[in-house]
């Protein structure tokens, strides 16, 4: 952690922001609060990650977005907010625990919809996306298993267009990403699926680095250019 912050002054700082800025209605306080009765892991995006996920979107004009790791249902409410009517989400998610908490969360919010949930390991649904021509999804957010990354931007790069944006969250790993020798698979997941945008000839990207109640931290944008 930098010399001179701490945990406590990074999630002020996000309660004091989100009071002002970003609206966390009853609908996604409760997605947490029942994610949290089934004792799901904590890993949704905070408020202000949601919010900002909600801003690409409508500023990217998303009429069609791919969510990979669904979770609890919390990032694809603020998601499928963005979406104009006859919008459509599609989100993946291996966990059927996960995938019931979250289809019930999306139905309250009254988006369930504009949201196509499908259950399975995203390497058996990806393809099956691919097959029955779904895309081109104006956005794609990634946010799973962090080994499989390569294979999940592989796979967005089939199902997307040029102006299309794709973003990969949990990318710093606590600085951990920085360690080409680490033993983490979820480390080498990311580094390798950092190499490849950074080699990708039709992809621009940057990622930022994050601190707040979540932790430190951060995310990749990317651009499919061509």
């Amino acid at each position: 952690m930098p010399q001179g912050t701490s945990q406590q002054t990074w999630t002020a700082v996000d309660d004091y922001f989100d009071g002002l800025l970003v609206e966390e209605d009853d609908a996604l306080l409760a997605a947490v609060r029942d994610s949290e009765a089934a004792e799901l892991p904590a890993h949704q995006v905070a408020a202000n990650q949601g919010k900002l996920l909600h801003l690409l979107a409508r500023i990217q004009g998303a009429r069609s977005v791919l969510e990979i790791g669904t979770l609890g249902g919390y990032s694809t409410i603020w998601l499928a907010r963005a979406l104009p009517e006859g919008g459509r989400l599609v989100t993946l998610e291996a966990d059927e625990r996960c995938a019931a908490v979250a289809a019930a969360s999306l139905e309250r919010a009254g988006v369930g919809h504009l949201v196509d949930l499908r259950v399975g390991k995203a390497a058996d649904t990806l393809p099956v996306l691919t097959d029955e021509g779904a895309g081109p999804f104006d956005l794609v957010f990634i946010d799973a298993d962090k080994p499989s990354n390569p294979e999940y931007l592989r796979w967005a790069l089939q199902l997307t267009r040029p102006g299309s944006v794709i973003v990969g969250d949990n990318v710093v790993r606590d600085g951990a990403v920085t360690d080409p020798d680490s033993d983490d698979p979820r480390v080498q997941g990311v580094r390798r699926f950092t190499e490849l945008i950074a080699e990708h000839p039709k992809l621009s990207a940057t990622t930022i680095q994050t601190v707040g109640s979540k932790g430190y931290d951060g995310f990749t944008l990317a651009l499919v250019t061509d």
